[in-house]
């Protein structure tokens, strides 16, 4: 997920009244849920070193087991080398809870990202498998809003509050409400959510002491939101798959990802023996499987293209590789060979799930 989910999270978590803990709870359930993402700053060694690293030493088991203790550390230094000289009256921050709370925050961090079809290596570093939920999108605005609402209410009584959530709040509406990506109905709903969670804020009848509540309330809802998108994940494949199989087509197997703030539509990959086929499934529409883009063809790689698969400059995608397809163009030197992943990529020539490597005649890739 996006780090703003993984903020939110944390710090919804500590409305629920887990910030009264110990001091520094806020500070270590928000940057425990977002402690994974270090390996971010790999991405500034290109895109592919980044799709080798990303989301495995510091997503695996390993750094699972350790990250706590580091961020629990870190956050009593802080509290002894800062906080408590600038406020000796204050009371010290306490390893035990803020252990507790750093394990609590950083596992969030991994089960979100597994619920993504860009998958994680939760094994790292014994095992490089790739994990996938393929349930939530990896940007989700309705998670937004769930675990947008109780913060608000709590951290919107100082004029700096309301600036930062207003500035906040304009930036995500506008991601969802300016692209083309989400449907109208989809832009409806987020208005209605936001004009809400507004009126929560301004209604007089919602005290300070009701936002524990309502933080419960917006985790549970996380919850169950979660769970229902697993199963609709599971019911599109089903679907998709006998409706394939009906019409003659030979399915090995099918995967559901979830669609851009559209919870009620998945978008799903068939593999046959020679292609993959593309169907939506839309429950808001007729509820029917359809086709949604042109096959794709699949199969074992020729010669050209296990050298384009092999060349360095692609290792991070190699790996990184679930569902491959392949264009091979002849070039008057040699091959330009287009890889692409078609959970991302279908017909698009960049980005993310794109790659490509251009050959020499005696298939040596050309830097």
């Amino acid at each position: 997920m996006d780090n703003l989910a993984h903020a939110l999270v944390g710090a919804t978590l500590a409305e629920t009244g887990l910030k009264r803990w110990t001091p520094l709870a806020t500070a270590t359930l928000v940057l425990g849920a977002n402690l994974p993402d270090v390996d971010g700053f790999i991405t500034f060694a290109g895109p592919d070193t980044a799709l080798l690293f990303r989301r495995g030493w510091t997503h695996g088991v390993l750094a699972l087991a350790v990250q706590p203790w580091l961020l629990a550390g870190a956050m009593l230094l802080w509290d002894r080398l800062v906080r408590r000289r600038r406020h000796p009256e204050a009371p010290p921050a306490r390893l035990g809870p803020l252990v507790a709370l750093a394990y609590l925050s950083v596992l969030t961090h991994p089960a979100l990202d597994w619920l993504n079809t860009y998958g994680v290596r939760l094994l790292m570093p014994f095992d490089g498998s790739w994990f996938y939920g393929d349930a939530l999108f990896i940007i989700d605005p309705w998670l937004w809003l769930l675990m947008a609402a109780a913060v608000v209410l709590a951290r919107t009584h100082t004029r700096r509050g309301v600036t930062f959530w207003a500035v906040l709040g304009l930036a995500t509406s506008g991601l969802v409400l300016v692209p083309e990506l989400a449907p109208p109905v989809a832009k409806l709903a987020w208005g209605v959510g936001v004009a809400l969670l507004l009126g929560l804020r301004l209604a007089p009848g919602v005290p300070v002491r009701h936002v524990e509540r309502v933080a419960g309330l917006c985790v549970a809802a996380l919850l169950v939101y979660i769970g229902a998108m697993l199963v609709g994940t599971h019911v599109a494949e089903r679907q998709a798959a006998e409706w394939l199989r009906a019409q003659g087509v030979r399915v090995e197997r099918v995967m559901a990802g979830p669609l851009p703030a559209r919870p009620f539509a998945r978008d799903v990959i068939a593999l046959t023996p020679e292609r993959y086929v593309f169907v939506e499934v839309d429950w808001l529409a007729d509820g029917r499987p359809r086709l949604s883009d042109s096959p794709l063809p699949r199969g074992e790689p020729d010669p050209i293209v296990e050298a384009a698969l092999a060349a360095p400059q692609v290792r991070g995608f190699r790996n990184w590789l679930r569902f491959p397809s392949w264009r091979v163009h002849r070039l008057d030197e040699g091959w330009r060979v287009e890889l692409v992943d078609v959970r991302y990529s279908r017909t698009r020539d960049t980005g993310i799930g794109h790659a490509t490597v251009t050959l020499d005649r005696e298939l040596r890739p050309v830097e």
